[in-house]
């Protein structure tokens, strides 16, 4: 009994030791904390312009029709209201101020929508004998020759008045400044549409593009958008595209000074650019600039200018007269307009929309320019302050 209890007592001292030596449990491990993820950014999504628009009034748009100074062409109202244009033209002569201009205007913005784009209202301001308004509330502008004389400064803060006063009267866009080179003060007399009527600003790529540049910020420090023209020059011609058929000229080159002009001033800031629709023997001599797409690529491809083309008067021009209305009209979107002008003779409109509206719905190519050709005016007038 004694040798069993004493070799029981032993066994229990060995447990006991053993217990004692073995190691601490470890403590089980803290879960440390899982970091929170890093919010990704949502994207910003761009509105699409042309969202909601339907068809008609995408070509809608891409049509400037013109109305006398002196009271709401019927044509134009109807054009505007239903139709959707993208702008209206004032032509002809007034002297009676803003106050009546404004009333004027008001007859064609008071019938688009609210949630429309805007409307543009656009007139020939460029001063000398080429100024539409004048009267109470608008100076006299001098003209190009004269505006050359000032200062570059002097220049943009006169073009910004008046600019001021185009704007108070509801002109949003004025076709102006020339951007013309006249070969030389000698030939300016030669040379009908723009030196025999004093409407260049100098006789080289420099001067011309100093003094245009200057005008240019004056019209955008007022509020309103300006339009180089007439694209790529008209300074050397003895025609006036106006007047005559086949006016050509011989001079300009996709990479000559006249171009030089545009590619100087464009980067400078928002403009419309007004193509010519004389033929350029050595760029394309197969048609009017208007209707070219040779002469737009220069523009599009060697300038880089992304912005909104537009076209001198499609409407009455004898230059454009061989062609129908409706073929003026196609001819130039094809080219590569966006903005169709039809200023002087407004009862041609409604063919020439109606082609393009056709065209366009049996031609998905010709389609994707209307929708580009719109969305660069859409995008190009939300851009306006």
């Amino acid at each position: 009994m004694k040798t069993a209890t004493r070799s029981t007592i032993l066994l229990l001292l060995a447990a006991l030791t053993l217990t004692s030596c073995a190691p601490a449990a470890a403590p089980a491990p803290t879960a440390s904390p899982s970091p929170s993820p890093t919010p990704m950014p949502m994207p910003t999504v761009t509105p699409d312009p042309l969202a909601g628009m339907s068809l008609q009034d995408k070509v809608g748009q891409m049509f400037m029709v013109g109305t006398s100074v002196e009271g709401a062409n019927p044509t134009t109202l109807a054009a505007v209201r239903d139709d959707h244009v993208g702008g209206i033209f004032l032509h002809g002569r007034s002297d009676a101020g803003t106050q009546a201009t404004a009333d004027l205007i008001g007859q064609f913005t008071s019938t688009v929508g609210a949630d429309a784009p805007r409307l543009w209202v656009a007139t020939d301001q460029e001063g000398g004998t080429v100024q539409v308004l004048k009267g109470p509330g608008f100076d006299r502008i001098p003209s190009a020759v004269e505006q050359a004389a000032q200062t570059d400064a002097a220049l943009r803060s006169s073009a910004a008045t008046w600019s001021t006063q185009l704007a108070q009267s509801g002109v949003n866009m004025n076709l102006a400044p020339v951007a013309d080179i006249v070969t030389s003060p000698e030939f300016a007399a030669s040379n009908p549409p723009i030196g025999a009527l004093a409407r260049e600003y100098g006789y080289d790529e420099t001067t011309v593009a100093t003094k245009v540049g200057a005008f240019a910020a004056g019209m955008r420090d007022g509020g309103v958008m300006p339009t180089l023209k007439h694209f790529p020059g008209l300074g050397h011609v003895d025609e006036n595209t106006d007047t005559r058929t086949g006016v050509t000229d011989d001079t300009v080159t996709a990479d000559g000074a006249d171009v030089g002009v545009y590619a100087s001033v464009l980067p400078q800031g928002d403009a419309i650019v007004m193509m010519s629709t004389a033929i350029y023997a050595r760029i394309d001599p197969s048609a009017p600039a208007a209707f070219s797409p040779a002469v737009v690529d220069v523009l599009r491809d060697r300038i880089r200018f992304d912005g909104v083309i537009t076209v001198d008067d499609l409407s009455a021009a004898r230059q454009v007269q061989p062609w129908s209305p409706a073929d003026r009209a196609t001819l130039a979107v094809d080219a590569g307009v966006d903005l169709l002008l039809v200023s002087a003779d407004p009862p041609v409109y409604p063919d020439m929309h109606q082609a393009v509206l056709s065209r366009a719905e049996s031609d998905p190519a010709f389609a994707a320019k209307v929708d580009a050709a719109a969305r660069r005016i859409v995008e190009q007038k939300a851009s306006m302050p």
